[in-house]
C-alpha cells in the first residue's frame, strides 16, 4: 500500500529484536549477527584500504568495487529481514535494513519518504544519513569533494532493498556531507523508474579489469585442475597438505602399472581415489570395474571374480565372465578387500603373480591384463595376526600403499568440499540456494566427522532439502541438536551484556533438575568435573569452555575437593 510522501512517516520500530541477534562469543573470538559472522573493524583500517584502492585502481574502479561490496552486505542482511517481524507492516519489516545499518555502525538513518506500490510498479524512498563513516573517512583523506562518496553505504541500500522486494532497486546519493552539505541524502527507485537506470545498474557489473582478472584466475584454475586427480565425476576436491600428499602419491602411481592398496577409514572416498587413478592412467579409455568383496556371498565370490564355465555349479547354464575379464585392459577395484574369504585370497594371489585366471570348471587358464587397486578400512596386518588374511597376499598388495586421510585431518578442505556438494545436490534437487551461513561453515569446521566425506555428503544433502529456495543453509538444518556457544549480546543502551537463556529453555532445565532430584551443588560439581575431563585435565581449556577464568575454576575445584574430604559427621 503506497505511503504518500506528504504524510509523516511512523517512527522506526524498536530494535530489541535486532540487537538480540548480535552475539559476542567470548570463548572463541567471533562475533555473530544471527548466523553471519561479523567483524568489528577500526574505521581507520577501512580508510587505509580505501586509500590503497584509490591509489591502485583509481576513483571510478574504487567506487564500483566498494558499491559491490556494500551491495553484498545488504543482500545478506535482507535474508534476516525475510525471517524477522513476520506480522509487521511493510514499513516496519523494511526498517530492518536501515536499523541494521545503524546497528553495524555505518550511518545514522532517518526515513523521509516511503512510497511503495508494487502492483503499479512504483517505488520511491528517501533517507537522510548523518555521521556517514565514508563521508568522514574520505574527507579526512582527500578533503572536500565535488561528487558524493558514500559508495559502500549506497551499495548496501541497493542490495538490501533489491533483495527485500525481489526486484532491482537502485539508489542515488543526491546530497553528501563530503560535498559540504549538512548531511547526506539518498533516493531510491525501481531500476526501470530511473531514466538512466541501465547506466546505474552497470555500476554493479564486474569491471572490465576485474573480469580480466577473473578470466586469468579461471585459466590458472583450469591448469591446476588438469594436474589434479580426476574421474568422470570431476576432480577430487582438496588443497590441504594431507590431501596434496595423497594426490601426489596417486599421480606418481598413475604413470606406472603398479598394484595399489588404498587404506583409510570408512567414508573417506577410496573408490573416488581409485577412479581418479584410473582416469589419470594410460588405461583411462579401458573399463573401470569395481566390486565390493563384502557384498558378495562367499559361495559366489570366486565365480564373480574369476568367472565360470557352463555346468560349473548348479544354475550355471552358460559360460560367465568374471570381473577380472570384464576389466581386461583397464582397472579392477577390489573394495572391502579385508572381507575376502581365505580360499578366494589364494586365487587372487595367483592372479596377481601370474596375470592368469582360472574360471570355475575350466580346463585351461586365461590371460588377463588388469591393474588391481585394492581398498580396505581393515588393519590388514592385524587381520594377518588373527589368521583372517594371508600374509603373502598382503606382501603382494602392499607394494604401493596409499593412505586416504580422514576428513578431520583435512580441515582446510571442508569448505571446498561443502560448496562442491552444495552445487551438486542443489542441482540434483532443483534448488537455488545462496550458500552456507558463516555459522554453518564454522560448525562444519568444528565437527569431527566420524563418517568422513560420506557423512558430509549426507548432512549437506539433508540441509539442502530442508532449506527453502533463495535462502542460505543454516546450522540448524545441518546439525539440529548443536548447542550454540555462550557469549554476550548488545543491551538496550548499547552495552555488552551476558546472553540470557530464553524462558522456555530455562523452565525445561528447571523441570529436569527437579525431576532428577539433583541439587544445585551436585549440578555444579558434575559440570566442573565433566569440563575438566573433556579438556584432558587442562584447567585453562576447561575454564574457557565454562566461561570462567582459570582462577575462578581453580577456586571452585578447591571447594569441590574440600567438600569431598569433609567427614560425614560434619555434612549438613
Amino acid at each position: 500500500m503506497p505511503t504518500p510522501s506528504a504524510s509523516p512517516l511512523p517512527p522506526l520500530p524498536a530494535d530489541q529484536d535486532l540487537r538480540r541477534l548480535v552475539h559476542f562469543s567470548t570463548t572463541d573470538g567471533r562475533i555473530w549477527l544471527a548466523d553471519q559472522r561479523m567483524l568489528l573493524l577500526h574505521m581507520a583500517a577501512l580508510s587505509a584500504l580505501r586509500r590503497e584502492l584509490m591509489a591502485t585502481l583509481g576513483r571510478a574502479q574504487t567506487r564500483r568495487v566498494l558499491m559491490r561490496t556494500g551491495y553484498a552486505a545488504g543482500e545478506r542482511d535482507a535474508l534476516l529481514a525475510g525471517q524477522l517481524r513476520p506480522n509487521a507492516s511493510l514499513f516496519d519489516g523494511f526498517a530492518i535494513g536501515p536499523q541494521l545499518h545503524m546497528l553495524e555502525g555505518a550511518v545514522q538513518v532517518t526515513p523521509q519518504v516511503f512510497e511503495v506500490d508494487e502492483a503499479r510498479g512504483h517505488f520511491l524512498c528517501r533517507f537522510r544519513w548523518d555521521h556517514s563513516w565514508e563521508a568522514e573517512a574520505h574527507t579526512r583523506e582527500f578533503g572536500p569533494q565535488d561528487d558524493p562518496v558514500c559508495w559502500m553505504l549506497l551499495g548496501y541500500a541497493s542490495g538490501f532493498t533489491s533483495a527485500f522486494f525481489r526486484r532491482p532497486v537502485l539508489y542515488k546519493e543526491v546530497q553528501c556531507a563530503a560535498c559540504s552539505h549538512e548531511h547526506c541524502v539518498i533516493e531510491g527507485r525501481y531500476a526501470e523508474e530511473w531514466p538512466d537506470g541501465a547506466a546505474m545498474a552497470r555500476d554493479y557489473d564486474a569491471d572490465s579489469m576485474l573480469v580480466k582478472l577473473d578470466e586469468l584466475q579461471a585459466q590458472v584454475q583450469t591448469l591446476r585442475t588438469q594436474l589434479q586427480p580426476a574421474d568422470e565425476l570431476g576432480p577430487l576436491v582438496g588443497s590441504s597438505p594431507a590431501f596434496q600428499r595423497t594426490a601426489e602419491l596417486l599421480r606418481k602411481a598413475a604413470e606406472t602399472q603398479v598394484t595399489v592398496l588404498l587404506t583409510g577409514e570408512t567414508g573417506t572416498g577410496k573408490e573416488r581415489f581409485a577412479r581418479a587413478l584410473h582416469a589419470m592412467s594410460t588405461r583411462a579409455d579401458k573399463p573401470f570395474v569395481a566390486v565390493n568383496c563384502a557384498a558378495l556371498p562367499a559361495e559366489l565370490i570366486e565365480s564373480e571374480l574369476f568367472g565360470a564355465e557352463k555346468g560349473a555349479y548348479t544354475g550355471a547354464v552358460a559360460p560367465r565372465m568374471g570381473r577380472f575379464e570384464r576389466a581386461h585392459g583397464g582397472t579392477l577395484l577390489l573394495d572391502e578387500l579385508g572381507e575376502l574369504p581365505l580360499p578366494a585370497q589364494a586365487k587372487l594371489l595367483r592372479v596377481l603373480q601370474s596375470g592368469e585366471i582360472d574360471r570355475l570348471g575350466a580346463s585351461q587358464l586365461r590371460k588377463v591384463d588388469v591393474r588391481v587397486v585394492a581398498a580396505t578400512n581393515v588393519d590388514l596386518e592385524q587381520a594377518v595376526r588373527e589368521g583372517r588374511f594371508r600374509q603373502d597376499l598382503l606382501y603382494r598388495l602392499n607394494i604401493y600403499p596409499i593412505h586416504i586421510p580422514p576428513l578431520r585431518e583435512r580441515g582446510e578442505d571442508i569448505g571446498q568440499l561443502a560448496m562442491h556438494l552444495l552445487h551438486k545436490f542443489a542441482t540434483q534437487h532443483g534448488k537455488r540456494l545462496l550458500g552456507f551461513s558463516d555459522r554453518a561453515l564454522a560448525a562444519m569446521q568444528a565437527h569431527q566427522w566420524p563418517g568422513n566425506v560420506r557423512e558430509l555428503e549426507n548432512l549437506i544433502e539433508r540441509g539442502i532439502i530442508l532449506t527453502a529456495n533463495g535462502q542460505e543453509v543454516e546450522v540448524e538444518a545441518l546439525f539440529p541438536h548443536l548447542n550454540l556457544p555462550a557469549g554476550a549480546t548488545v543491551g538496550a543502551a548499547g552495552q555488552l551484556q551476558a546472553t540470557a537463556c530464553d524462558s522456555k529453555r530455562s523452565a525445561q532445565w528447571y523441570d529436569h533438575l527437579q525431576s532428577s532430584g539433583m541439587t544445585l551443588e551436585v549440578l555444579e560439581n558434575t559440570l566442573l568435573t565433566e569440563a575438566v575431563a573433556r579438556a584432558g585435565g587442562n584447567l585453562a581449556a576447561a575454564a574457557r569452555a565454562l566461561g570462567l577464568t582459570r582462577p575462578q575454576l581453580s577456586y571452585r575445584l578447591q571447594r569441590l575437593q574440600e567438600r569431598a574430604d569433609r567427614p560425614p559427621s560434619s555434612t549438613r
